[in-house]
């Protein structure tokens, strides 16, 4: 490694990840700050939801900063192929246009979605071996194997002139995963020896005291439930997660089931698994529809949808909308996965639909340890911390409160540097004291149908709106002497009252008042669309805040005869 050059700076850069769980994107810069050279680490999604993002699925954090500094981006590299690292590609590469770096399964998910968007053929995709090595410019990274809920985990060691950065990535301290090797716990101890600058690590189970647990333990118990179940079986779970794939598969074998792939994403999951090397000892899986044909009790349906998703399979089966599959009294449902963040009310409704069905629930609780966490809690962050040795503790993956408590333990454990970042923060590592040295744009990008958005656009404010307010529209056609001839009429959306005739009366008054503001408009406004329509909305918006409390979307629409 060459010696730093007078001016040379290593900064961090997180732009997705650091302030939320979910929608990684960081960027390590190295140089004079006129002429950094960058990589990116991960480049993920995020998900929308109803009640705050109306027909949002995905959302993006915004690339601004990195498209201007493209020209002097190495590469993207990417620790493992969960959607909050991955999930973004497709639809910010073009925007960036630099190669691509991953390890073997993580590269068969992301050539999928490149395939899917077109891409296959433009990206620049390299695949690193496992404990890999591959120099960018004036980073030089080695993966580094951890476990966590996915194969093929990697923390990042990426060496610099200025110092080794220790980017753990998402991770856990797992005995026994089941599928992929432990934790190279000798890797980062050595990294510990040569003396590791800042450790840029995940906060997501800081408040969970002791371990999250082994899948090792998850199989045992799972294959324990599933043995003890009446009629159809249906397990969901995580489809990335690909050791509890193999203990669903093993504890069907184990039940005298056969098992069956359901949703699209298992199936996904399972291919590139088999792709690489896994699952070869795992019993065959059969299609839905021979499913269909076996006894109750001798299959067992492997289904998407652990989060509540209304387009799921699991989902589908409670709607009893999925073509092959069904669910009845006397079946069962085994959740084996955590409940994620904001996904509560989701999945509370689709346990309760198939509750009303007469079909049993099993959920990972005290009871019955059929989940584990894939990330690591407190006594393990310990761990970390006493193998790798860091002079600087920069926690991200998480909220706020996740990462000031990770400062906080940080400083217990007599880290000699702290800093809490927050997506924008442009942090410099070194040299000198680590402090935030500018604030550059951050933010988040909406991704709607298949057209990427800006938060503030017009079309999802509006939604926003028409979701909370409800709308009115109020049409009416004019005469060449601009004298109305047809209306105005009314008709509302989202708008209701309890008594049908109070409703009537209140349509009734919203046409009376678009007719007057109509009649102020001198003649040289009656000619302006523009001018009518200003002045009937905001006197419809008004007689509706008075008769429902509320501001509706309101559209003008004038007919010229």
């Amino acid at each position: 490694m060459s010696a730093p050059k007078p001016g040379d700076e290593l900064v961090f850069l997180p732009l997705g990840g650091s302030g939320e769980i979910g929608m990684n994107l960081n960027a390590y810069g190295y140089g004079p700050p006129d002429a950094r050279k960058w990589i990116i680490v991960d480049i993920g999604v995020t998900f929308g939801r109803e009640d705050t993002t109306p027909g949002i699925d995905l959302i993006l954090p915004d690339p601004a900063y990195l498209e201007e500094e493209r020209e002097n981006i190495i590469a993207i590299v990417l620790t493992h192929a969960h959607e909050d690292h991955i999930g973004a590609l497709g639809w910010l590469w073009p925007r960036l246009k630099v190669p691509v770096y991953a390890t073997p399964f993580t590269a068969a998910l992301v050539r999928e979605k490149l395939r899917e968007a077109g891409l296959l053929e433009k990206v620049p995709l390299t695949e690193i071996p496992l404990k890999g090595q591959v120099t960018l410019g004036p980073f030089k990274i080695d993966f580094v194997t951890l476990t966590h809920s996915i194969p093929e985990p990697n923390g990042l060691a990426i060496r610099t002139p200025l110092g080794l950065i220790w980017h753990t990535g998402d991770w856990k301290i797992d005995p026994d995963p089941l599928i992929g090797e432990t934790t190279d716990e000798a890797k980062v101890r050595a990294m510990a020896d040569e003396g590791v600058l800042a450790m840029v690590c995940d906060s997501t189970n800081v408040f969970v005291e002791g371990t999250a647990g082994s899948e090792a333990e998850v199989r045992e118990k799972l294959t324990q439930v599933i043995k003890g179940c009446t009629g159809r079986v249906a397990v969901t779970a995580f489809a990335s997660n690909v050791a509890r794939v193999e203990t669903a598969l093993f504890a069907a074998r184990a039940a005298g089931r056969t098992p069956c792939l359901v949703g699209r994403s298992m199936h996904r999951i399972y291919n590139a698994a088999k792709g690489v090397g896994m699952l070869q000892d795992a019993p065959q899986v059969i299609d839905e529809d021979e499913a269909g044909g076996l006894p109750p009790e001798n299959v067992l349906f492997l289904c998407t949808g652990s989060q509540g998703e209304p387009r799921a399979a699991l989902s589908r089966i409670a709607r009893g909308e999925h073509r092959n599959v069904s669910l009845r009294a006397g079946d069962t449902v085994i959740f084996s996965s955590r409940v994620i963040p904001g996904n509560e009310q989701a999945i509370h409704d689709l346990q309760n639909t198939f509750v009303e069905k007469g079909v049993e629930l099993i959920t990972a609780d005290d009871e019955h340890l059929i989940h584990v966490s894939g990330h690591p809690a407190r006594d393990e962050l310990k761990q970390m911390y006493q193998w790798a040795r860091p002079r600087i503790a920069v926690p991200v993956h998480g909220e706020p409160r996740h990462i000031r408590e990770h400062v906080k333990l940080a400083e217990a454990l007599q880290v000699p540097e702290t800093i809490a970042p927050k997506n924008g923060d442009l942090i410099r590592l070194a040299p000198g004291p680590v402090s935030v040295i500018d604030e550059v744009p951050s933010g988040r990008l909406y991704v709607d149908g298949n057209t990427i958005v800006e938060t503030e656009d017009e079309a999802i404010r509006d939604r926003k709106r028409l979701a909370a307010e409800g709308a009115v529209n109020v049409a009416f056609a004019l005469s060449a002497k601009n004298a109305i001839v047809a209306g105005p009429n009314v008709t509302v959306r989202g708008l209701t009252m309890a008594d049908e005739e109070d409703f009537e009366l209140a349509l009734e008054d919203l046409e009376r008042t678009a007719q007057a503001a109509f009649a102020k408009l001198n003649h040289a406004d009656r000619e302006d669309d523009d001018a009518i329509e200003g002045s009937v909305v905001r006197a419809v918006r008004k007689a509706a805040e008075r008769l429902w409390k509320k501001r509706p979307l309101v559209d003008v629409t004038v007919l010229r005869l």
